[in-house]
């Protein structure tokens, strides 16, 4: 069978006796279009599989129509979320996702940014590796005036576009949670010290002891520095915590990873959940309730924050002139209680 030509734009305004100007105006959705002329051509262009030339495209507009996307890894719950939400809002514009991993490495992230900036993407967003505390390789990129958002974990750069999850108020909530629920001996365990959500969450978590009148401990504090992507870094933590002075009786955990390995190692120990020991974990698992018992986790909006950030970055791709203005978006991060942090209330505390 002999494969058709692809039709143009061309084809598209000789058959429905529109101008060639019209035809492009109504694909792009303009405003200067009426609605009804738009959804004609929309419709013959579907109905014969009109596909536009990227490649002519770019050559006249000097655009890739292609995002670069730096991440730590995607085997992660929350990033896979992160992942179809960007997706959703870079199909819907009409744009390629060109995925890199650091693998949470600092030298691996700047070669995944050389290597992007070598394919000409339009723009960049980010979440920083865990090893990353020099910024001038975004600095330099944002020296240039190409467009970067930046997303979940944010460095220490002024005047950046950002999209977070309310890390402080869901450490809060969770910490606050547990309290009400007589856990009052809590241990961390996060990310490295260096991220932005390991400082967030930090805060959140010391304000909730602090209204309740529980003295700091800062050796119920253990940080992962490769965000639980090494099992042992974990198990080393939990060791830590139940053979501290005063055993933990309750662990909120800041990362799938961290929560999964979590889990696991308390299970393996033949601790019983909450009753020997409750848990609250960051994490974006679609079935928490599938666990046994029941996980309480701190949901992020992590579908919303992926499309966020695309957005906001395409909006400042296709902008005729720089933003000035700087957007920080916060989405909320949000506690739902089951069964793994559900102690009698026989020893709650109040603040």
């Amino acid at each position: 069978m002999q494969k058709k030509d692809a039709i143009t734009i061309k084809d598209i305004a000789k058959a429905l006796n529109l101008s060639v100007a019209t035809v492009s105006r109504s694909l792009k959705d303009s405003y200067q279009i009426s609605e009804q002329t738009k959804k004609k051509v929309r419709a013959y262009a579907e109905a014969n599989h009109y596909m536009p030339n990227l490649m002519a495209q770019s050559l006249k507009n000097r655009k890739t129509r292609s995002i670069g996307l730096m991440i730590c890894s995607i085997p992660n719950n929350f990033l896979a979320e992160v992942i179809s939400g960007i997706e959703s809002a870079a199909n819907s514009k009409n744009y390629h996702v060109i995925i890199t991993q650091s693998h949470e490495s600092f030298e691996r992230e700047m070669q995944n940014l050389d290597f992007l900036t070598s394919r000409a993407v339009d723009g960049f967003l980010v979440s920083i590796a865990t090893e990353t505390q020099n910024f001038s390789h975004f600095e330099e990129i944002l020296s240039q005036n190409l467009p970067i958002v930046f997303f979940d974990r944010i460095p220490d750069i002024d005047n950046i576009h950002q999209v977070v999850s309310d890390n402080h108020e869901g450490a809060y909530n969770a910490t606050k949670h547990l309290l009400q629920n007589g856990f009052t001996k809590i241990g961390h365990i996060t990310s490295s010290v260096n991220l932005s959500i390991t400082k967030e969450r930090l805060e959140g978590y010391y304000k909730a002891l602090e209204e309740f009148n529980i003295p700091l401990n800062e050796m119920y504090i253990k940080y992962c520095h490769h965000g639980g992507m090494l099992l042992e870094e974990v198990e080393k933590a939990i060791s830590e915590l139940l053979a501290a002075q005063i055993p933990v009786d309750a662990i909120l955990t800041a990362s799938d990873r961290i929560t999964t390995a979590t889990l696991k190692s308390l299970q393996e120990r033949g601790l019983k959940i909450p009753d020997d020991i409750g848990i609250v974990g960051f994490t974006n698992f679609s079935f928490p309730e599938l666990f046994n018992p029941p996980l309480t986790t701190v949901n992020q909006s992590a579908f919303e924050m992926g499309k966020t950030a695309a957005e906001l970055l395409i909006t400042q791709i296709e902008s005729k002139r720089p933003l000035k203005a700087f957007e920080k978006i916060i989405l909320p991060a949000v506690l739902t209680v089951r069964k793994t942090s559900m102690k009698a209330k026989q020893n709650t505390v109040s603040s």
